[in-house]
C-alpha cells in the first residue's frame, strides 16, 4: 500500500468494495498506548468510525517515543502509525468543563466510548457511567484497566509483565530455569485488547436489540486468567504446573524447540502419535518412536529428559535449512523458527495480504477475513487533524469552536 495523503485520507467507515461490516458505527477513543489503541484499530478495519481523543499537551504517550532504530526517517513512531490508521483525530482539554461538554456532544452522537484511565478518573471529570448513562442510554462505555473497576489491586499502577506475572501466567513462560519476557503483550492484547473487542461487541449487540447500554469492564489480568486453561486444569487435578516440564511446555521430545547447527531453531509440534511417528523417519530417529506420551512416556521424566537429549543432538546435526527441506513433504508438524522479518515475508503472509505499508510503518490486517471485506487505504492522522470537523459535525458553530482553541480548550492540528 502506497502511502495515503492528509488529504486523501480515507476512514475506514467509507464503503469499500463490499459494506464493511461495522460502517456506521461511531467510536469515541479516549485510550492511548497499546490495548486501547489496538481495539479501535481492529474496530476501524472492520468500518467503525473511530474517533481518537488525545489531549492538547502529549496527547497518547505512543506518538512521541522515537524509533528504536536510529536513522530510521521520519518522527513518527512506525507503531502508532499502524496502531492509529484510518482513525479521526481530535484534541480536547478534559481538565476544562467546555471541553468536557464538547466531548458529550460527540457521545451524543456516538455508540461506544472506551477509556483506559485509572478507575475513578472519568467519575472526577464527571464523565462516569451514571453521567454518560444518562445523557445517553444506549451508549456502551468500555473501561480497559490492569485489574478492573473494583478490588484491592484496582488503583494500582502497572504494565503488560505486571499482569502476566499476577495472572500466573509469567511463571509458565521459562527458559533455563527462569521467567522468561515475551515479545507479544499478552496481557495487553489478550487479556485486554481481544477481551475487550469480544465484550464490548457483545454489549453493543445487546444495546442495538434493546436500546440499552452497558458498562463493560475489562480486567486484563482477568482476560489472562480466563484463558489459562491447561495450568489451572492441573491444579484441579491436584497437581502443580512446573513450566519446561509439562506436555506442552518443553518436558516431552514430541513438543519442542531444537537447536540446528547453524544456530536456527526448528519448533516440533508432533503432539499426535502420528504426527511423532513421521518427525521420527524424517529425523532418521526411527528407534524413537515408542517414547511418546501415548505410549506411557511421561513428561518431565528422566525417561522424557533423554528422548529429548537425543532429539536435539540429532537436530543439531544439520542446519535449518536443510531440515526445512527434509520435514516440508512431511506431515507431522515441523515448522522454522523464523524471525519477525521472515514470517513477514513468507508466501503464506503474502497470499493472506496482510501487510500493507503507511509511509515508514508497516500494519498487518485485518483481524480476520469476514466475506470479501478488506480494510480500505487509511493513513494515520496528525494530531488534531479533524478536531474542527468533528466538533462542527457534533453540532458546534463555528465560533464555539474558535472559542474552545482559544482557550487551549481544543487545539486542532495547526
Amino acid at each position: 500500500m502506497s502511502p495515503v495523503s492528509a488529504g486523501e485520507r480515507t476512514h475506514a467507515s467509507e464503503p469499500t468494495a463490499t459494506p464493511a461490516p461495522l460502517a456506521g458505527l461511531r467510536i469515541v477513543d479516549l485510550t492511548r498506548l497499546l490495548p486501547g489503541p489496538a481495539l479501535t484499530m481492529h474496530l476501524a478495519d472492520f468500518g467503525a468510525e473511530v474517533i481518537k481523543v488525545e489531549d492538547t499537551a502529549d496527547g497518547d504517550y505512543l506518538r512521541a517515543i522515537p524509533p528504536r532504530v536510529e536513522g530510521s526517517g521520519g518522527t513518527a513512531n512506525p507503531s502508532f502509525i499502524a496502531l492509529n490508521r484510518g482513525k479521526r483525530s481530535i484534541r480536547l482539554d478534559l481538565k476544562q468543563a467546555a471541553a468536557r461538554a464538547a466531548l458529550l456532544r460527540i457521545v451524543d452522537r456516538s455508540d461506544a466510548l472506551i477509556e483506559s484511565f485509572r478507575p475513578g478518573v472519568l467519575e472526577r471529570l464527571g464523565l462516569g457511567w451514571p453521567q454518560l448513562h444518562a445523557r445517553q442510554p444506549r451508549l456502551v462505555l468500555c473501561s480497559i484497566s490492569g485489574y478492573g473497576q473494583r478490588g484491592p489491586l484496582a488503583h494500582k499502577a502497572g504494565h503488560d509483565l505486571n499482569y502476566i506475572a499476577t495472572a500466573g501466567v509469567l511463571d509458565q513462560i521459562r527458559a533455563g530455569g527462569r521467567p522468561a519476557i515475551p515479545n507479544l503483550q499478552l496481557g495487553d492484547v489478550l487479556g485486554g485488547t481481544l477481551s475487550a473487542l469480544a465484550t464490548l461487541l457483545v454489549a453493543l449487540l445487546a444495546a442495538q436489540r434493546t436500546g440499552r447500554g452497558a458498562w463493560v469492564d475489562v480486567a486484563m489480568t482477568d482476560g489472562l486468567l480466563a484463558h489459562h486453561f491447561f495450568p489451572h486444569a492441573e491444579l484441579d487435578a491436584g497437581g502443580s504446573p512446573q513450566a519446561e516440564s509439562t506436555l506442552l511446555t518443553g518436558g516431552a521430545a514430541c513438543y519442542g524447540v531444537y537447536r540446528t547447527a547453524d544456530g536456527g531453531h526448528l519448533a516440533v509440534g508432533a503432539l499426535e502419535l502420528k504426527f511423532w511417528q513421521s518427525f521420527c523417519d524424517g529425523a532418521g530417529l526411527p528407534e524413537l518412536k515408542p517414547h511418546h506420551w501415548a505410549h506411557g512416556e511421561v513428561a518431565g521424566s528422566a525417561a522424557a529428559r533423554a528422548t529429548i537429549a537425543r532429539v536435539a543432538a540429532r537436530i543439531a546435526e544439520r542446519p535449518r535449512a536443510e531440515w526445512e527441506q527434509v520435514f516440508a513433504p512431511l506431515d507431522c508438524c515441523v515448522t522454522p523458527v523464523l524471525t519477525p522479518a521472515e514470517a513477514l515475508a513468507q508466501p503464506q503472509v503474502a497470499a493472506r495480504g496482510l501487510v500493507h505499508r503507511d509511509g515508514d510503518a508497516t500494519w498487518i490486517g485485518p483481524l480476520a477475513a469476514i466475506g470479501e471485506h478488506r480494510p480500505a487505504p487509511a493513513a494515520c492522522a496528525a494530531a488534531g487533524a479533524d478536531t474542527r470537523d468533528v466538533l462542527r459535525e457534533a453540532g458546534l458553530a463555528a465560533d464555539e469552536i474558535a472559542a474552545l482553541i482559544r482557550a487551549g480548550a481544543a487545539a486542532d492540528a495547526g
